[in-house]
């Protein structure tokens, strides 16, 4: 997991994106599309058409960073198009990377910890 600093969001760039895309092509989705800026030290996530990869950039204040995820089994749960740029917690952002539903985390009960 990204160490993610206090203070910092993490957006979510609905629709699809081109996977080809560095650092410099998506840092300027993030300025044309999302009107941010995208070396103020925010996680911006970009999600292909598959639905399998994601690539995150993040500018953690001594240069630019790139890191990318491709699920072996499944799809990333993303936000629909229609939705714009969404925001989500690092704890969201932990649980997409793992492939579970960041919308809604199901709870396990383990007995052994009850008591």
């Amino acid at each position: 997991m990204i160490p993610v600093p206090a203070g910092v969001r993490v957006w979510l760039a609905t629709g699809h994106t081109d996977m080809r895309r560095g650092f410099p092509g998506l840092a300027l989705m993030v300025q044309e599309t999302l009107k941010a800026d995208p070396h103020a030290g925010h996680l911006f996530v970009f999600r292909g058409k598959r639905g399998d990869l994601v690539k995150i950039i993040w500018h953690d204040g001594q240069g630019a960073c790139l890191f990318s995820k491709r699920l072996e089994r499944g799809r990333f749960i993303w936000p629909m198009p229609s939705e714009g740029a969404v925001t989500i917690s690092p704890a969201q952002l932990g649980y997409m990377l793992e492939g579970i539903d960041w919308r809604a985390p199901q709870k396990t009960y383990r007995p052994e910890i009850a008591g």
